[in-house]
């Protein structure tokens, strides 16, 4: 059985990000969905592990292929525990690359038998990050197109008492 781990924040979880599982449910038997749980200083998550780990359950209940669970500590280190050898990451732009490509070879020195699997982005996504939907929603736009249903909603209870600036 071929295994992939699918690591992220999802904070919260996109229409791309849902892409990419699609897609690598074509290539592999199993796919773990590892929500990362190490907080970032410079990156808040704007949803707690809970609320993230909903949404995604959520946004994948029909996947049965597909396991989601959260992750502290190195991504390595979580690997070996699930007895994966492949990391399944998205590339939409030239900047993700390079940033992708330290984390190869940095993760390549902590355990040589992983293999990172690079989807690039379908056209329609590339504009895509939590980060940018977050902004929309935050600001009083609209992420219909751009998450699922659930996670609008998420996203409008979060910034349901907050004035646009």
């Amino acid at each position: 059985m071929k295994i992939a781990v699918y690591p992220g924040s999802f904070d919260p979880i996109t229409n791309g990000h849902i892409d990419i599982i699609k897609r690598s449910l074509l290539v592999f038997d199993k796919l773990i969905v590892a929500v990362n749980d190490n907080p970032h200083p410079l990156k808040p998550y704007l949803f707690n592990i809970k609320e993230r780990l909903e949404m995604v359950k959520e946004a994948l209940s029909s996947y049965q292929e597909v396991e989601i669970e959260s992750f502290k500590g190195l991504l390595v280190d979580y690997i070996k525990k699930k007895r994966a050898r492949f990391v399944i990451r998205g590339l939409r732009a030239l900047s993700d690359f390079e940033y992708e490509f330290q984390m190869y070879l940095m993760n390549k020195r902590l355990n040589p038998d992983l293999e990172m699997i690079y989807f690039m982005t379908n056209q329609k996504y590339s504009h895509l990050s939590s980060s940018i939907i977050k902004e929309i929603a935050r600001l009083g736009g609209k992420t219909k197109n751009f998450v699922p249903p659930f996670v609008e909603q998420m996203l409008h209870k979060k910034f349901a008492n907050l004035t646009p600036i």
